[in-house]
């Protein structure tokens, strides 16, 4: 069989972003300390000129190149252009937090542009392949940067029970994917919906493979049962590695959730959706119950992530276009609310001091009001409070679940977001209503202001005019 050249222009921003990494690597090799902060400006540009990239290849409709195994279409598109942003937020806001611990070093850069170039991968999967080497690159990177603090023993544990916990999540999920195979007789995601809606695949064995494929997923994603790595990855890591755990691999992990269910297991939509009804409920019951009991911030916020999957599974379950749209809202600004929290963490940071503890928010008012507004946004957001964006994006999954007629978990959905809404207030009236434990003003340098604001006042914006981001998702899955 002839040769075929594959179309490369469909994967010019991931292909310059693995140059780019390369060429960070090489270049931090040979420069000195005084010049590091050069590898950092080389990390920065390289994340805004490939979202650039990805908004002028934007297609008119879906292109599948590379012999079937790459796909870029609206969604994919969509979901990069975040992930860059999040990702520029992310090193931004980690800038000089590494460098008051003396972790300003190249290979947190080198390795955040690998794991975003696996994320950017998985986006855009459309083979079982795809998918699985997308998700290897991000994991493996994430594992390093979390160890990325040598001498601290909680950053090693942390390190070891993330990596352990996630070869066990991805040995399951490779081995639902060979099932899959098994059944189909083909790892190309359309010829396995071709094969499983034609009612040509061995039943069993493709229950059995999604079973395992299920459970690869709520590991990735954090939902219980399987949730047992992530207050303690959160916790143990560098409040930089935790931002970016926290925030940009939930996009590809609903990117993955989306390419191996919806776009090549359709026709088992009946057997996923128990399965993620299950998860759902036990993720939003266990998250926003046990974070009640969370002194140290980043714990508890380790637990909202986990509520908050459960509803961007509610959103996915439903089996609608719509219903996948609300997903995608809800994963898109959790991720930056997400982001906001872990900043703030980070901005209140002083060198040799975390932070993390809920205490360390007292009396924030008196110290720096803004600061203490900006904050409250984040907290009244993830809480649901309209008008900030959270709300919506709880609203958007809601009504989709009593339009897809589980009005029931829509009710469990809402006793449990009012539970949750006890652990934001907390903050909020720990900044408002408590004497400071430290009245030092908080002084952070001008850029950090800016952009820190910038984040939290395109929550109330975009809170307030919801609408233009809700069609940016409906528009990207043709809902």
């Amino acid at each position: 069989m002839a040769f075929v050249t594959p179309d490369f222009v469909p994967a010019i921003p991931e292909i310059f972003v693995l140059g780019m990494a390369c060429l960070a690597l090489v270049v931090d090799v040979y420069i000195t300390e005084r010049y590091r902060l050069f590898t950092y400006q080389l990390a920065q540009s390289t994340l805004v000129a490939s979202a650039l990239m990805v908004i002028f290849l934007y297609p008119a409709e879906a292109v599948v190149t590379f012999n079937g195994t790459f796909v870029s279409d609206g969604m994919s598109t969509v979901l990069k252009v975040f992930i860059l942003l999040v990702s520029y937020f992310v090193f931004f806001y980690s800038k000089q937090y590494l460098r008051d611990r003396n972790l300003f070093r190249g290979e947190y850069y080198v390795l955040g542009l690998f794991a975003v170039l696996g994320m950017m991968v998985m986006a855009s999967a459309h083979s079982l392949l795809t998918i699985y080497l997308g998700l290897e690159l991000l994991s493996l990177s994430l594992y390093a940067l979390v160890a990325l603090n040598r001498d601290s023993n909680e950053a090693s544990e942390a390190a070891m029970k993330y990596f352990v916990l996630g070869a066990l999540a991805s040995g399951m999920l490779l081995y639902g994917m060979s099932m899959i195979y098994g059944a189909t007789a083909s790892l190309d995601l359309a010829e396995v919906y071709r094969v499983a809606s034609g009612g040509q695949a061995n039943d069993t064995l493709l229950v059995f493979g999604l079973v395992f494929v299920v459970v690869g997923l709520a590991f990735k994603f954090g939902a219980v049962p399987f949730h047992m790595w992530v207050p303690d990855v959160y916790e143990g890591a560098s409040t930089s590695v935790t931002l970016f755990i926290s925030t940009a691999p939930k996009l590809a992990a609903f990117a993955m959730a989306m390419r191996l269910l919806v776009d090549a297991l359709p026709s088992l939509h009946g057997d996923w959706q128990q399965m993620l009804i299950i998860l759902a409920v036990l993720s939003m019951a266990a998250g926003n119950v046990i974070a009640i009991a969370q002194t140290n911030l980043k714990r508890m916020l380790a637990y909202s992530t986990i509520a908050h999957v459960g509803f961007l599974l509610a959103g996915i379950l439903t089996g609608t276009q719509s219903g996948y749209a609300a997903a995608m809202f809800y994963v898109i600004v959790y991720a930056l609310m997400s982001m906001g929290g872990f900043g703030m963490i980070i901005l209140m940071s002083q060198a040799g001091i975390e932070a993390d503890r809920l205490d360390h928010f007292k009396g924030l008012n008196e110290r720096s009001p803004w600061f203490a507004f900006i904050m409250l946004i984040f907290m009244f957001s993830m809480a649901g409070v309209p008008p900030f964006l959270g709300f919506w994006a709880k609203w958007s999954v809601l009504r989709e679940l009593v339009a897809g007629g589980v009005v029931w978990l829509a009710a469990v959905a809402v006793v449990f977001s009012i539970i949750g809404a006890f652990y934001y207030l907390r903050v909020v009236r720990l900044m408002y209503f408590d004497k400071p434990e430290d009245a030092t003003p908080i002084t952070p340098g001008r850029d950090m202001r800016v952009m820190m604001s910038a984040n939290g006042l395109a929550i109330l914006g975009l809170g307030i005019y919801p609408g233009g981001l809700m069609a940016v998702c409906v528009s990207a899955l043709g809902a």
